[in-house]
């Protein structure tokens, strides 16, 4: 994985940490330039004084076919374990503070952002961009409908148990972690359904969530005002809950 450390790092101090999940899931974060316009602007992140860990886990490209092929039937396990250890790391090495821990992730790194907040409540805040929440109704909204049944052994209807144990919104009952959804209105590869059905069941849960839906916007936002408004409003997202003044701990 990658690290960014914040604008003005000094050493011995702790910095809240932003965990980015990549998507894919056979994305992989790699060494280049993190200056230009993107979804998360890293760049940014740092000026605002946020260090930011980028893990490539199992499942990425570039580490050969057996780490790539290492999360079939196993999202949200093996991977989630991987990042973690990534965060755990970054604590160990006295950069990152662990109670001002916050994650976000787009299409696949959105899917493991919702599925890690059901699992673990060491993050303070989570934004999840365009993720799949609902992996039996994702089958039959999604433009890529074999997409699923390749990775998990078949289709929905012979493997139920394992999609809903795969998916955030049969997991959800236990979330407390404030959670922002953001999602394009024209996306067909992750429709917005997947946001809603999480967002509306994050609010009947009592726990804070917001969700922001984009116009025009198919997978990935392409318009300038939309990206920079996305990390305007995730910046804005984690200051809020980890009520940060100044960004070192």
């Amino acid at each position: 994985g990658l690290l960014t450390y914040p604008a003005n790092y000094v050493k011995g101090v702790r910095y809240p940490l932003i965990l980015n999940i990549h998507g894919g899931p056979a994305g992989v974060f790699t060494q280049s330039y993190t200056g230009a316009g993107s979804i998360y602007p890293l760049q940014a992140f740092a000026q605002q004084g946020y260090a930011i860990l980028r893990p490539n886990p199992r499942g990425s490209s570039g580490y050969g076919a057996e780490f790539r092929r290492a999360n079939i039937n196993d999202w949200g396990f093996g991977d989630y374990e991987d990042d973690q250890k990534g965060v755990d790391k970054v604590i160990e090495m006295g950069i990152a503070h662990p109670d001002s821990l916050v994650i976000c992730g787009w299409s696949y790194g959105g899917y493991m952002t919702s599925f890690t907040v059901t699992k673990s409540k060491r993050f303070k805040a989570a934004s999840v961009g365009a993720g799949v929440t609902n992996l039996i109704s994702f089958t039959g909204t999604s433009d890529i409908l074999s997409f699923l049944p390749s990775y998990f052994g078949g289709e929905f209807w012979n493997r139920t148990e394992t999609f809903m144990k795969h998916s955030a919104m049969f997991n959800i009952k236990s979330v407390t972690t404030p959670t922002q959804v953001i999602h394009g209105l024209s996306d067909v590869r992750v429709p917005p359904s997947q946001g809603y059905e999480f967002y509306h069941a994050l609010r009947r849960l009592g726990c804070p969530a917001e969700m922001v839906v984009y116009p025009r916007t198919p997978h990935g936002p392409q318009e300038p005002k939309f990206i920079q408004d996305i990390g305007e409003r995730l910046i804005a997202w984690f200051n809020k809950h980890l009520k940060r003044g100044n960004a070192a701990r």
